[in-house]
């Protein structure tokens, strides 16, 4: 006889049915336990809208989470009461969401990223460096596969971004040499694996079942692996994983720290100081968007928040009485007609890194 499925693997199993992606299925997995553990271990099913509403404002007022995360707990809770255990409840679907306040991005100077970056070295810096320099999350650069980086055209091919959306965004010229020269060590330590009979990385989906030799295959291998791989529960293969986010997100602090920031610069600060600094430069909103992957051009309207700085910058009255200069608006990109990218002048990011101020190129790397 079968055994009888645990909750949460059924929770687990209609979520792939959606597609939904892994971090989504471990955040809504994370908040039913929570909630079944703040119940002393009751079943849901046991349970009704006053032990949902009882656990959401713990949330609220004693643990003082952000409304982004007391939204996703109560989706995760609506998940499972709706569509794994078929009762759906009805007030809880008029319940108000948590209203996000309004946040203003944390935005780098172009000196305080070369600084920032110029702190840094290895794997770490070269992911900042995309981060700032093509607006990729931290997930899609640290997940980036070789088949993905077209160094012909200058193109990156973000696959199943947020949203599950396919977007293409620009690879900085300044950074074709280093990321080569990394996919070349890369293909070294693939090679020796590869006699080892080792190499094998994890595939989307069913694919690997589809195409049994692409999980050894160059083409998918990450661009920046993980320094220890481990064996597969399932095949038994030994895998390697990328890079984890945690290691450029310490790496990015540490740097901040070592350089006396001020601000809080996290690893998504780069990718708001890329469409800021785009905007700055000219560069129409629209496209940005198409570059940052945003569904709605909503979302890409919070970097329209540099008034001081470009050729229609807002001036202080105080400025104006004392006399003050008005700020030199940043350099603009000019169109090389040899070349389909625009070129950055040679102070200006992202696009074009100028060495020999600061920023070290190429480094170490330490993947074994």
């Amino acid at each position: 006889m079968a055994a009888t499925p645990k909750l949460l693997d059924i929770v687990v199993e209609r979520l792939q049915l959606r597609r939904a992606s892994p971090h989504t299925i471990e955040a809504y997995t994370g908040w039913i336990r929570r909630y079944i553990r703040f119940h002393g271990k009751r079943h849901p099913r046991g349970m009704g809208e006053a032990e949902v509403t009882e656990f959401l404002a713990e949330l609220a007022t004693k643990r003082r989470l952000a409304a982004s995360t007391q939204n996703q707990a109560l989706a995760a809770i609506l998940f499972l009461y709706q569509e794994v255990l078929g009762e759906p409840l009805a007030t809880l679907k008029n319940l108000p969401r948590a209203k996000r306040p309004a946040r203003r991005p944390t935005v780098l100077s172009r000196e305080e990223a070369r600084a920032v970056l110029s702190a840094m070295d290895g794997a770490p810096q070269l992911i900042a460096l995309l981060l700032y320099g093509s607006g990729l999350r931290l997930h899609e650069a640290c997940s980036l596969r070789v088949k993905d980086v077209d160094f012909s055209r200058g193109e990156i091919l973000v696959r199943d971004g947020k949203g599950g959306r396919d977007r293409l965004t620009m690879l900085p010229r300044s950074l074709v040499q280093p990321l080569q020269e990394q996919l070349d060590r890369v293909q070294r330590l693939h090679r020796r694996e590869l006699a080892a009979n080792r190499g094998y990385v994890m595939l989307p989906g069913a694919f690997a079942k589809k195409s049994p030799t692409a999980a050894r295959s160059w083409q998918w291998q990450w661009c920046f692996p993980a320094t220890r791989g481990y064996p597969d529960r399932e095949t038994g293969h030994w895998v390697r994983h990328h890079l984890h986010d945690t290691v450029v997100q310490r790496a990015v602090s540490s740097a901040a720290h070592r350089v006396g920031m001020t601000k809080r610069v996290t690893t998504h600060t780069f990718r708001h100081s890329f469409a800021t600094h785009l905007l700055e430069s000219g560069t129409d909103i629209r496209t940005i968007q198409e570059l940052l992957g945003h569904k709605d051009l909503s979302t890409t309207m919070i970097y329209t928040h540099v008034l001081n700085l470009g050729p229609r910058s807002v001036r202080s009255p105080a400025d104006y009485l004392l006399g003050t200069p008005a700020p030199s608006p940043p350099p603009a990109a000019h169109h090389d007609p040899t070349n389909a990218m625009p070129t950055a002048p040679a102070t200006d990011f992202p696009g074009r890194i100028i060495q020999g101020k600061g920023l070290k190129l190429p480094w170490r790397h330490d993947i074994r």
